[in-house]
């Protein structure tokens, strides 16, 4: 029973890491001493010298634990073979936690979040985190699968703010949304057929919005697990906004 225990506490510890790569992303987070990094991944076929070397350096003076493997295994470790320039790291992002976490110490008060279906687009994530790590808004509610994996450009499009974020990874939004609403969270989504505006939708209690990928929008699972649908009212015949500009407007709306 004690094994199983403490095989769950390293799961969920190991699920809390996030895991970023290439070079210059890999170096930057090592150069910011609030930003606890649990251990470097090299592949044994790198050069030694250059910035290589920098980032051991940087690694060994911090204390940072220095794994070395075949090209094929850090391939796994980065899941982007192509990109990771043989180079990854596991960072302990203090505000980035799983969904059961943020059910078991929820906030005091009212809150908003940011759900995420199925946003694909590198920039676009990482614009959503920077709009919605500067803004009044809890965090971001992060499916597992079908969103846009953590790359350099999502770290480089939201300006280095990915580290300072409150991300609240879930499997799917399908298992996630209901237990919100459980919690009492309202579940909106934005349809453009609502006849409900932003700013008539007035919220009692913590809401959720959810935003639906650059194409198709919302899926209709998810959508149907909404409880509110509101719409942006639209001028001079332009028919939407860029999923990151909407995000920046709930995000800095009060619950």
């Amino acid at each position: 029973m004690t094994d199983s225990v403490d095989h769950l506490k390293r799961k969920q510890f190991y699920d809390r890491l996030l895991t970023i790569y290439g070079r210059k992303p890999v170096l930057e987070a090592l150069e910011n001493p609030k930003i606890p990094c649990f251990r470097l991944h090299l592949a044994d076929t790198n050069k030694p010298g250059g910035i290589i070397k920098q980032i051991i350096m940087l690694a060994e003076k911090r204390g940072v634990e220095i794994a070395y493997h075949s090209r094929q295994e850090l391939s796994r470790i980065s899941r982007n073979s192509k990109q990771d320039q043989g180079i990854a790291a596991d960072l302990e992002c203090p505000n980035h936690l799983l969904l059961d976490d943020f059910l078991i110490h929820p906030p005091k008060e009212n809150y908003s979040l940011i759900a995420l279906d199925g946003i694909t687009n590198p920039q676009n994530l990482g614009m959503i985190i920077r709009s919605v790590t500067a803004s009044p808004c809890h965090g971001i509610l992060l499916p597992k699968k079908g969103t846009a994996a953590i790359s350099p450009l999502v770290i480089k499009a939201s300006a280095g703010t990915l580290f300072k974020s409150t991300l609240i990874h879930c499997e799917s939004l399908e298992q996630a949304l209901p237990k919100l609403k459980r919690m009492g969270a309202i579940c909106c989504t934005l349809s453009s057929h609502s006849q409900q505006t932003l700013s008539e939708f007035k919220a009692e209690s913590s809401v959720v919005y959810v935003l639906g990928n650059e194409t198709e929008g919302v899926s209709s699972k998810v959508s149907k697990l909404c409880t509110e649908h509101i719409c942006i009212p639209m001028n001079n015949g332009v028919e939407s906004l860029n999923v990151a500009v909407t995000a920046a407007l709930l995000a800095f709306r009060n619950t």
